[in-house]
């Protein structure tokens, strides 16, 4: 499928898609999908599924089968809102065109391009992400999860147990000493950013901001897709990784 030249003169004709995006994103997705042109259906996937890289596959390949809206008028492609997820999205293909941002995950779409993402990712070692969306979920590292992950395991295993568990639980946060928020402005972005500067401060890390770029996610519901950003499956055709890291994602 070609790209859209974004043409509002009525020669560009006015296409309906699926967004099959991650919970986390909704607010974004849904900003976007209200600005584009075209009509775009927001499908909005379980939070974590990128946890279980066979699962989330499993569950957007389900979601992939629907071709047409509640109304039986045909989708023109479906918009994958993830990237490439630990190859939870590789061997993912459809009926109808299926279009996904080079990206390794989803912060590609909140930073505007994956060159951004990799320039900073490239400079800033150990940095874990905050959004409006992940906040919300209830998963970011932070006081509240520690005191209430501690105390499930009190009342199951009793106290020696549950310090030595949380020991266990909390080694994977070595990796990590940042914690950056990407900002669009979006509901009430200073509780959400004095909230991120919270959870650094708790977890002894550093704390970053960075202002968000829709760009990226609007191009992507407004049929913009270049080459450079996106990758555009064909039917018959499957999402890959692209082992020469230059794209990301390819079709196979």
């Amino acid at each position: 499928m070609s790209e859209s030249t974004g043409r509002t003169d009525g020669q560009d004709q006015v296409r309906r898609f699926q967004l099959i995006v991650c919970k986390v994103l909704q607010r974004e997705a849904y900003l976007c999908a209200a600005r584009s042109r075209h009509v775009v259906d927001v499908v909005l996937m379980e939070q974590g599924l990128h946890d279980e890289p066979d699962r989330l596959r499993e569950t957007v390949q389900q979601t992939l089968a629907r071709t047409d809206d509640i109304q039986g008028r045909p989708y023109d492609a479906s918009l994958l809102g993830y990237g490439l997820c630990s190859n939870g999205t590789a061997g993912l293909k459809a009926e109808i065109p299926l279009v996904i941002p080079r990206g390794h995950d989803c912060i590609t779409l909140l930073l505007g391009s994956k060159e951004r993402y990799r320039e900073y990712f490239d400079s800033h070692r150990g940095v874990y992400w905050y959004s409006p969306g992940w906040i919300e979920s209830g998963k970011q590292p932070s006081r509240e999860r520690f005191e209430s992950l501690l105390a499930g395991y009190i009342e199951k295993y009793g106290q020696d147990n549950a310090e030595y568990l949380m020991e266990v639980e909390q080694t994977w946060m070595k990796e990590y000493e940042r914690a950056a928020y990407v900002d669009w402005g979006l509901g009430q972005a200073d509780r959400y950013k004095s909230y991120t500067k919270q959870c650094a401060a708790f977890l002894k890390w550093d704390y970053d901001e960075l202002r968000g770029d829709s760009g990226l996610m609007q191009r992507f519901v407004d049929g913009r897709w270049s080459a450079d950003e996106f990758l555009v499956v064909e039917p018959g055709q499957c999402i890959a990784e692209d082992l020469t890291n230059e794209g990301i994602v390819r079709a196979e």
